[in-house]
């Protein structure tokens, strides 16, 4: 009988101690699901007020918003994207011309860089879908945006090229080695290299 009451104290005991931690966990839960909750909706709200920002200046005229698909719900939502550029009623990205989409894209991303800025952005034939006007929007919002952000761009437009600071390429001479070539534009001497100079080999490299 000794043992037995022995054992069942023991048991009573672990018992209190695993309904205690279940109680401990389940008030910790309960606290990063809130938390969670709270700063998702803080971090949407912000996402979706920069990206109606950017969109603004990215399409002059027109405007764009992020809803969820299911509000009720926002654990298990979805983020659905919308666009309308001027002219044009409320869209689905999906319905959009292949260099609105990317355009629609970059607004998309430079809000949440925006939100949680890191070091440097690399940028790679972001703007190889779009148009001239397009283009220069776009190339008008990095010049904008370079006061405070700082860009790595690969690309093999002029234009893009004529914003940078220092231009790298690779070219392959007649050994079929290849050597990277580098150019400051500020050190350039306008009598000795201009940037369309520049810019042409880089191109052709």
């Amino acid at each position: 009988y000794e043992q037995l009451t022995q054992r069942l104290d023991y048991l009573r005991s672990q018992v209190a101690d695993m309904q205690q931690a279940r109680a401990s966990l389940t008030k910790i839960v309960g606290y990063i699901d809130d938390r969670m909750q709270h700063d998702f909706e803080d971090t949407f709200k912000q996402v979706d007020q920069n990206y109606r920002e950017i969109f603004h200046q990215l399409f002059p005229g027109g405007s764009g918003k992020l809803v969820l698909t299911d509000p009720d719900d926002p654990d298990h939502s979805g983020v659905e994207v919308i666009a309308q550029p001027r002219g044009k009623r409320f869209l689905k990205m999906s319905l959009l011309s292949g260099g609105e989409q990317s355009l629609v894209a970059m607004a998309l991303l430079f809000a949440l860089y925006r939100t949680r800025s890191t070091p440097f952005y690399i940028l790679d034939e972001v703007e190889a879908a779009l148009d001239d006007t397009n283009l220069r929007r776009l190339l008008s919002y990095i010049n904008e945006a370079r006061s405070t952000m700082q860009f790595i761009a690969i690309t093999h437009q002029r234009r893009t090229m004529e914003l940078a600071d220092v231009l790298f390429g690779v070219s392959m001479k007649a050994d079929g080695i290849s050597h990277v070539i580098s150019q400051k534009l500020s050190q350039a001497r306008p009598s000795a290299v201009s940037h369309a100079d520049v810019n042409d080999s880089m191109n052709k490299a």
